[in-house]
């Protein structure tokens, strides 16, 4: 592969550097472009992502457009990560990363984005609304604490980290920042030492670190305002 892809961001939300923690992990040329929310819901981006949302992908290489951000880790893993660095073809390794795949994209970031909208963006402060999502992100991560501590590798899904991990790394970095920093008991990660410990390994993935360092950047341009 030659052609850098285009991975388009917002100013802020994780959900983008999930593709490019991936891509750092298997050494993908990526161009990172992010645009203004407004430029998100209007074309030419709307030709890109009728849904308005990022992050999307463009790959000259095959052709290809895909959005949300599950479907491109899948595509970026099945084209590009033919050594199977960080996935598995079997049958039952496969469909358990697909499982993860899910959990993260229909509950761990849902429920963490509504969580950090409520306790951190909306104007007025719902005491009733904010209790049901902190309580949802504590389930989140007692589900992950007790799968993790049955996992003899300390990873979701066989012996190494995969992109199943990987998923959860952005929205995880968000609980002990955005989303919980005006309420400290909340929530409190050493009740969940399984949890913790896949948390500190993978943020000690180079790949990871800088994804997550680009992440802190583009939050803090765009609490700069230089995203207008």
């Amino acid at each position: 592969m030659s052609q850098p892809i285009t991975v388009w961001s917002a100013p802020g939300g994780p959900n983008p550097f999930k593709v490019v923690i991936v891509c750092e992990e298997l050494g993908l040329p990526y161009d990172f472009k992010v645009l203004p929310y407004a430029k998100l819901k209007s074309k030419p981006y709307t030709d890109i992502n009728p849904n308005g949302r990022a992050p999307a992908i463009q790959d000259p290489n095959t052709g290809l457009t895909i959005w949300e951000s599950g479907a491109i880790l899948e595509y970026l893993v099945e084209t590009y990560d033919k050594d199977n660095k960080i996935h598995y073809d079997s049958l039952e390794e496969k469909n358990q990363q697909r499982q993860y795949v899910f959990f993260q994209v229909s509950g761990q970031g849902p429920y963490f984005g509504q969580a950090a909208w409520f306790n951190v963006f909306h104007p007025n402060k719902i005491a009733e609304v904010q209790e049901r999502y902190n309580k949802e992100v504590n389930r989140v991560v007692g589900v992950l604490d007790e799968i993790l501590a049955q996992s003899k590798s300390g990873w979701l899904v066989g012996d190494k980290c995969t992109y199943a991990d990987l998923i959860f790394i952005p929205y995880n970095e968000a609980i002990t920042g955005m989303i919980f920093a005006q309420y400290p008991g909340v929530f409190n990660i050493d009740e969940y030492p399984h949890y913790k410990k896949w948390t500190a390994a993978l943020k000690e993935r180079p790949a990871v670190k800088k994804g997550l360092e680009l992440m802190a950047q583009v939050t803090a341009d765009a609490y700069a305002g230089k995203y207008q």
